[in-house]
């Protein structure tokens, strides 16, 4: 086997006839390199961008979604909101609502064009939900609490992250519920709480006992010892597609969702094999029976695509890009 050599002396760089020069080698392989890169670029499929104006914040719509195909629904869309302020109430506890929540799905109305009748003696469609195409239905960020009785000294062990996830599908979505006593939606949630001594189960609820949030825009009629509290639907707009296809698009700005009605389960997964959990029922006062909690979703915008057929809702997107 011969011996590797370098083609250049150590005191410089030598060019040696019938071989390119360094310069002139490393611009062959510069440009090979774009054209591989390029070729490959080609090949991946491209990007949609994402919809613009009226449907901004929509690019998660699951058009794609076989659920959504359905021929039969009477109604197909999409929606987004957006909560940046509120709070939750356990017991004696309030948790302020500090960093933006966000919800996004599709939604359908299915052949049997299920209705809810309101006292006013109107009526209102009620959803089925899907997931999104991209991302998770529910983002947050934790949120920062203070463990009751103890002075907040090292964040993270002399207090607890809070962070609100799912528990189960967002059910019974009745966006036109504006103002009436009734649920917008019907969602489980539990708290999944953080800290330096509880490991990475612990939560308040679950996937088979949550907390069941069923918030409205209109005023509670919660047990006792609770009394009414009332929501806001804010500013309501109708708005036709700019481009002629029959989707409209409806927005709710800074609406108030409010549940005083909601029932709060005890933590579970806290510390080695759940050694904790006991510890936090006792601060925290759980289980909380329902008419002791609640939840106020303030500072909300909602953003809902509704169209009558899956093919003009699609069309609609993709030329607002």
């Amino acid at each position: 086997m011969r011996p590797f050599r370098t083609p250049y002396p150590a005191g410089g760089t030598r060019h040696r006839p019938g071989r390119r020069s360094p310069a002139r080698w490393r611009r062959g392989v510069t440009a090979a390199m774009v054209a591989v890169l390029a070729m490959a670029a080609a090949a991946l499929p491209a990007q949609a961008a994402a919809p613009g104006g009226i449907y901004t914040g929509l690019d998660g719509c699951p058009v794609n979604s076989a659920v959504m195909k359905d021929p039969t629904h009477l109604q197909v869309g999409c929606m987004t909101s957006t909560t940046n302020g509120g709070s939750m109430t356990i017991g004696s506890h309030v948790i302020p609502i500090t960093s933006p929540i966000r919800l996004q799905f599709g939604v359908y109305w299915d052949a049997s064009a299920p209705v809810v009748d309101f006292p006013s003696g109107t009526t209102a469609n009620v959803y089925r939900t899907v997931p999104p195409s991209k991302g998770q239905t529910l983002t947050s960020k934790p949120i920062e609490v203070d463990i009751p009785g103890i002075g907040n000294i090292i964040p993270g062990v002399t207090s607890v992250y809070a962070d609100v996830e799912l528990a189960g599908p967002i059910t019974e979505f009745v966006p036109l519920a504006a103002g009436e006593p009734h649920p917008a939606f019907v969602m489980p949630i539990k708290l999944h709480l953080y800290n330096a001594l509880f490991g990475l189960k612990c939560y308040i609820g679950s996937d088979r006992a949550p907390i069941v949030l069923r918030p409205t825009t209109g005023t509670t009629s919660p047990p006792p010892p609770a009394g009414p509290i009332s929501g806001d639907p804010g500013v309501i707009g109708i708005e036709a597609d700019p481009n002629g296809h029959e989707t409209i698009v409806a927005s709710f700005t800074d609406a108030t969702l409010v549940d005083n009605s909601l029932a709060v389960p005890r933590a579970n997964g806290c510390g080695l094999l759940g050694t904790l959990d006991p510890l936090i029922n006792l601060v925290f006062g759980l289980p909380s029976a329902a008419g002791h909690n609640a939840v106020v979703f303030s500072d909300t915008d909602v953003s809902l695509a509704i169209s009558p057929s899956l093919a003009d809702l699609t069309s609609a997107l993709a030329a607002s890009s």
